[in-house]
């Protein structure tokens, strides 16, 4: 699974075969099909690995995940904006540094002009799900009285989108995580000034 998903981050899904695979871990491809039925079983199990480590980063880092949205609401709603400066920065961090959420993210990322399947997982896990997640919870937390009335949405969106650009800038070893820091941090803290009461 390491190897495939090094290949398919560097060359693509489409771009990787069966062979390319074995070849990697040192097997014959006949080899791997005891293990894998396709190179799409494989893929699949990619995707149901960073469901698992993104699960386990939630858990990690303490966010809200396994309870009700107003539980949830309210668990964001009494940190501080230092708090959820530095909950920002880890949850940064994991998608920008750690190596099988940095690869998955580029094989998605190359990926999602050429398999519509790639794509519509890409848009999923990296726009539709973030953004229903927040909308939701953003919405609980306005009628909690922790943010001003607005269109939750909007508010989701503002959030996310500047966050995911910042995700995709500084995914490059040209850049200064540092700088991807500071530049994370003012949005969070203009959101926390925009939107709370």
């Amino acid at each position: 699974m390491e190897e495939a998903l090094t290949l398919f981050s560097s060359r693509g899904y489409q771009g990787t075969s069966v062979r390319n695979i074995a070849d990697a871990v040192g097997i014959k491809d006949s080899s791997l099909y005891k293990h894998f039925k396709s190179k799409k079983e494989i893929f699949e199990t990619i995707v149901e690995e960073m469901a698992r480590r993104m699960e386990a980063m939630s858990h990690t880092f303490g966010l809200p995940d396994d309870t009700t949205v107003e539980a949830a609401a309210f668990a964001y709603g009494v940190i501080s904006v230092e708090e959820l400066v530095e909950l920002s920065r880890k949850v940064f961090l994991f998608y920008l540094q750690d190596p099988f959420a940095g690869r998955f993210r580029r094989m998605l990322t190359i990926e999602q002009y050429r398999d519509r399947e790639i794509a519509a997982v890409y848009r999923k896990i990296y726009m539709e799900d973030s953004i229903r997640y927040q909308t939701v919870l953003f919405e609980e937390m306005i009628r909690q009285g922790v943010f001003r009335e607005a269109d939750a949405r909007a508010m989701a969106i503002n959030f996310y989108a500047p966050i995911f650009f910042l995700l995709n800038k500084y995914d490059s070893p040209e850049c200064s995580v540092e700088d991807g820091l500071e530049e994370l941090e003012r949005q969070v803290r203009e959101f926390a000034r925009i939107y709370h009461k």
